[in-house]
């Protein structure tokens, strides 16, 4: 191997360093939803229409103003607490359900795994985004609302990776064994199955959690998420429409945190399947 080509394995990114760098930033952003007022130099939801549309900067606002005179920054600060917090419990419900069909149907033979499967399948069959307005038409908007909506249709997705994988965990030879040495269901399950579940269940999470936010920013941004005086970033682009033009900066502040957070999130999940490959590799040599 020459010199110029150790150099360049050097320089791409490994495992560790994804998550590295994708734990520093979901710590950032930890701080901030925790530290929200605090770092918040106007109230979110004041409107002053003698101060709308200021550039950022202007009279003391870090990014700007929209529309009705509100900071834009304090905003996209208190939008971390939104569109973080219903995507962190969206995904939380949809891992929790999805993982616990997953199971059942893998480790119960029968009409109940037929049942199970047959009913992931449909469900993943219908687009999600169509079933959340559906939902949400039914039961309203606003935040534990929109959690729950698109953690119950996500939680199919978990069901049908956990599945797979637990199949796949049920023949290895340790689980076999101790099937045979009458080890009950439930010891299996938390003993052997769950731990080996960990990584599949880490890099799904990582990676719908992105999914979430991104719906959650796109149901906002069609007036159909959180409520429209709410900071949710998919509002705040909502509210940038029409302003592209002679108040860009509308835009920009809320884009940026999702991307960022997006970004993290997928570094995590990114980072977390590199590990589990290098540790398998190791474990086989």
């Amino acid at each position: 191997m020459s010199v110029l080509e150790r150099r360049r394995i050097r320089l791409v990114p490994q495992g560790s360093m994804l998550l590295w760098l994708g734990f520093a930033g979901a710590l950032v952003m930890v701080i901030v939803v925790v530290l929200g007022p605090l770092l918040q130099t106007h109230d979110p939801y004041e409107q002053l229409l003698t101060n709308r549309l200021l550039a950022p900067g202007e009279e003391g606002h870090l990014l700007g103003t929209d529309q009705l005179g509100r900071d834009l920054y304090s905003r996209t600060i208190e939008g971390f607490r939104w569109s973080l917090g219903i995507g962190f419990v969206a995904t939380m419900i949809a891992a929790v359900l999805g993982t616990l069909v997953g199971i059942a149907a893998a480790m119960r033979e029968g009409v109940l795994r037929t049942v199970l499967t047959r009913l992931v399948d449909m469900t993943i069959a219908f687009p999600y985004l169509v079933i959340a307005v559906a939902i949400i038409a039914v039961i309203g908007r606003g935040f534990f609302a929109l959690s729950l909506t698109l953690g119950l249709v996500s939680w199919p997705i978990f069901a049908r990776v956990v599945y797979a994988e637990a199949l796949g965990l049920m023949e290895r030879e340790y689980i076999l064994a101790a099937q045979l040495l009458g080890v009950g269901a439930w010891r299996t399950l938390f003993t052997h199955l769950l731990p080996g579940l960990r990584p599949s269940l880490m890099v799904m999470w990582a990676f719908m959690f992105a999914d979430l936010l991104i719906a959650e920013s796109a149901l906002s941004f069609l007036g159909l998420g959180a409520p429209l005086a709410a900071p949710s970033w998919g509002n705040m682009l909502s509210d940038s429409r029409e302003y592209l033009a002679t108040a860009w900066w509308m835009l920009l502040a809320p884009a940026i945190a999702i991307v960022v957070a997006v970004v993290t999130a997928n570094l995590i999940g990114d980072g977390v399947a590199a590990e589990s490959r290098r540790r398998a590799a190791q474990a086989r040599t």
